[in-house]
């Protein structure tokens, strides 16, 4: 800031808060049409640089002029726009180039003035991805891309979101194939040139692009058609056999056979079947992008567990993407969101993502318990905060807190449970609802009840607090209000869905399929519910339990374990260590760890062997788990 700059600001701020937040000079929206359509070109086919190049056209009148970059992002609930990798901002009017200000109390927004005789101006800027995951998540690679439009768009402050008109195209290298839910008015070459559009729709139909490209219609001859539209890293992993297909129109069906309606007129899974682009799972209203690693068709049973994100993405349109927290429906993406309802958004999805994907044939009977499970183990001794300092609701600020960043002690910090945590509500919610209701109701009539309505339709449709509980009340009357509080606000476990459902949460010293798979998968150990810590690849440490074992002797997640009782370090010598000290209670667990440059010793005084979680039939109950499962 220059110094006469910085010398007004603080004359103003001696006037008060309300004169020094002038700078912060960005026009509230409104809800009135925007005069004029954004035309927005994105040239994408500098792949081996990773860079997008955008010309835009932005009707404006002569006059001030605040142009934004997108903050906000639905989906990602944090003011997390990647605006760090904007870089070469022109702008022009009648062919003269045009000073900007950015905004410095609000980065995100660029001020002009557009000159007499003006209708309008050109903004030109280049999108520079990520060279590599240290810098974010990689969306482009020499065979696929990711276009997602609030990277690659500015827009005018002062309107709605929807109440501006686009249109949009993109240039992609030559020969590729692309997926979207946008639809094509034109191709002119490699360019696509799709139908105008609201920018708040813009902004949810990203494109998955590349030069191996597949289209699967998962739901044959419907009127609403929904396909999977697959980029890969080689053309051998779109060999997909027709069996890996069917749990995925199965899905489809079992979505609409409980909740009774659809909110898009079309719908496209866009995957990518990738080892170099980033994986990521991001919902939108019509559809979603779903990437997995390049050989999840080609070892399919290796990437069983990875199967849910599908579910889980592909029931955000019911759930988070047409019903919506009041407090997440913002006017437009550079107003702040509040995320207090997010284990519904989340969490209920989090809950049917797991159920559907047993109920598809995604997930078999045995590999559906074995996640129910893990997932109850964390809230049963995993997480240690949320049973004294925090709770789920606070979690809901985790996207704000942390924006995923990597915690120093995740189980005790605690970082968006309102997932899983919503997972294990929604559990007891629903076995609630059958004792209430003698076995007639379950959390199927909520679905039902709360989602689906208005087939077909795609706008938004918000809830609060109350309204969720007056759809419970409804189903079956209860003092949901209190119940669900006592859930949220409070510090117990929430393992009371798995026992109402006829099932106990148990400990062996026996790893599940789904620990097998989750350890493969991480490259690690995870001796959560033993020793207390878990182990990543190299033996660099991940995460250590608040107050368990390997805390009390010292152990931290800054460290390295280089020996196992005096020989080299390997996930199965430290099991073997583990369950020798179970037999003999004088032989500690010995560790030896790099801590910076230090070396030293911890002893780790456990005796009580190995223990991961299971579920096993409680014959007291009815087997409510089993008819939650079935399919429909």
């Amino acid at each position: 800031m220059k110094a006469t700059r910085l010398a007004s600001a603080l004359a103003a701020a001696a006037l008060g808060l309300a004169s020094f937040a002038a700078l912060a000079d960005v026009p509230a929206p409104r809800d009135v049409p925007y005069q004029g359509t954004l035309k927005i070109k994105v040239d994408a086919t500098d792949v081996a640089r990773r860079i997008f190049r955008v010309h835009e056209v932005i009707p404006a009148q002569p006059g001030p002029l605040t142009l934004l970059y997108p903050q906000w992002l639905p989906g990602n609930h944090s003011p997390n726009g990647t605006i760090d990798k904007m870089a070469g901002l022109m702008v022009k009017a009648n062919g003269q180039v045009l000073p900007w200000t950015r905004d410095p109390l609000n980065v995100y927004a660029f001020h002009v003035d557009v000159p007499q005789g003006a209708s309008g101006v050109e903004v030109e800027f280049q999108f520079l991805s990520s060279q590599d995951q240290r810098q974010g998540r990689v969306v482009m690679t020499p065979e696929m891309l990711n276009l997602q439009w609030n990277s690659v768009t500015l827009y005018p402050a002062g309107y709605f979101a929807r109440q501006i008109n686009t249109e949009a195209s993109v240039k992609l290298p030559a020969g590729w194939q692309a997926g979207t839910a946008l639809e094509v008015a034109s191709k002119d070459g490699d360019t696509l040139n799709f139908k105008p559009i609201n920018y708040d729709d813009l902004v949810d139909s990203p494109i998955y692009a590349g030069k191996y490209f597949k289209r699967i219609d998962l739901d044959p001859g419907a009127k609403a058609p929904v396909h999977m539209s697959i980029v890969a890293d080689d053309m051998k992993y779109l060999e997909i056999k027709p069996e890996q297909i069917k749990p995925f129109r199965d899905l489809v069906q079992q979505m609409y056979k409980m909740y009774g309606a659809h909110h898009y007129d079309h719908y496209d899974f866009l995957v990518s079947l990738s080892d170099k682009m980033s994986g990521n799972g991001l919902e939108h209203h019509r559809s979603s992008e779903d990437g997995t690693s390049a050989d999840f068709f080609t070892e399919w049973k290796k990437n069983a567990l990875a199967r849910d994100l599908f579910s889980h993405e592909f029931n955000h349109s019911w759930d988070g993407k047409y019903r919506r927290g009041a407090d997440l429906a913002t006017p437009n993406f550079n107003v702040p969101m509040s995320d207090t309802l997010l284990w519904v958004y989340e969490g209920q999805t989090q809950f049917w993502g797991q159920v559907m994907a047993a109920r598809s044939g995604l997930w078999d009977a045995d590999q559906a318990h074995d996640m129910w499970a893990f997932t109850a183990a964390a809230y049963d001794r995993g997480r240690p905060g949320l049973a004294s300092f925090r709770n789920v609701q606070d979690t809901t600020n985790d996207p704000i807190i942390a924006q995923r960043r990597p915690l120093p002690y995740r189980n005790y910090q605690g970082s968006e449970d309102y997932y899983s945590a919503g997972q294990m509500i929604w559990l007891d919610v629903d076995g609630q609802l059958r004792e209430l209701s003698g076995g007639k109701k379950s959390i199927d009539d909520f679905g039902r009840a709360f989602f689906g309505m208005e087939n077909g339709k795609w706008d938004v449709n918000t809830y609060t607090f109350e309204d969720v509980v007056k759809t419970l009340n409804d189903i079956a009357p209860y003092d949901w209000a209190k119940y669900l509080r006592t859930r949220l606000d409070g510090h117990g476990p929430l393992t009371g869905g798995i026992e109402s459902h006829g099932w106990k949460l148990v400990y062996t010293d026996k790893p599940s399929d789904a620990v097998k798979a989750i350890e493969a998968r991480r490259h690690s150990v995870d001796l959560t519910y033993s020793l207390g810590v878990s182990i990543g690849k190299g033996g660099s440490i991940s995460d250590v339990l608040w107050d368990g074992p390997a805390f009390k002797a010292g152990l931290s997640p800054s460290m390295t374990v280089i020996a196992v009782n005096g020989r080299d370090y390997d996930a199965d010598a430290l099991k073997e260590a583990v369950t020798a000290s179970a037999k003999d209670r004088n032989q500690p667990v010995e560790l030896l760890v790099k801590n910076f440059d230090e070396y030293k010793t911890i002893r780790i005084d456990y005796h009580d062997g190995l223990k991961y979680p299971h579920l096993v039939r409680d014959t007291r109950k009815p087997d409510t788990l089993t008819t939650l499962l079935k399919a429909r």
